[in-house]
């Protein structure tokens, strides 16, 4: 049996299409495959801990789609998440495994994605603290991207 994807560090089911984890490994990236995702999209550097050096390629060798958005982790751009936001808008129905180094990056990001989806504010704050406290320059991003977006989360 398998490694399972629940096993990977920092792993958080968001919804029936969309999990949210920390940097898996070469042998835990079949397990995203098993559970049905079809897209990875890593906001992590190429430099970051733990990072795959060929991760675009074992990825697409078991079949997957994947995006990279590298994102700064002490400068997170406004920039970022519309990358982000597009890259999800435009994957209705693929379900979808979004990871970092740690599920920090990520954990933000799918918080203030959730909240252009309409989902409950309190909803998306409480899985966003089931992996981390916020720093300040993550609670500065997040106000910043959020002042940024309208009601409707039109464009930044």
């Amino acid at each position: 049996m398998g490694t399972q994807i629940e096993n990977i560090a920092n792993f958080l089911q968001i919804s029936a299409r969309l999990a949210t984890a920390g940097q898996p490994t070469v042998e835990q990236y079949p397990a995203i495959v098993n559970a049905g995702y079809t897209l990875v999209i890593n906001l992590a550097l190429n430099d970051s801990p733990n990072a795959l050096a060929n991760e675009a390629t074992i990825a697409r060798e078991l079949g997957l789609e994947y995006i990279q958005i590298p994102v700064e982790w002490d400068a997170p751009t406004l920039a970022d998440f519309q990358a982000f936001r597009t890259v999800m808008d435009a994957h209705p129905e693929d379900k979808i495994f979004v990871h970092c180094a740690a599920n920090k990056r990520v954990s933000a990001f799918v918080y203030l994605y959730r909240i252009c989806q309409g989902v409950d504010e309190s909803i998306a704050r409480q899985d966003l603290t089931k992996i981390w406290t916020l720093n300040e320059i993550w609670v500065k991003f997040i106000d910043r991207v959020r002042s940024s977006i309208s009601d409707d989360c039109g464009k930044i």
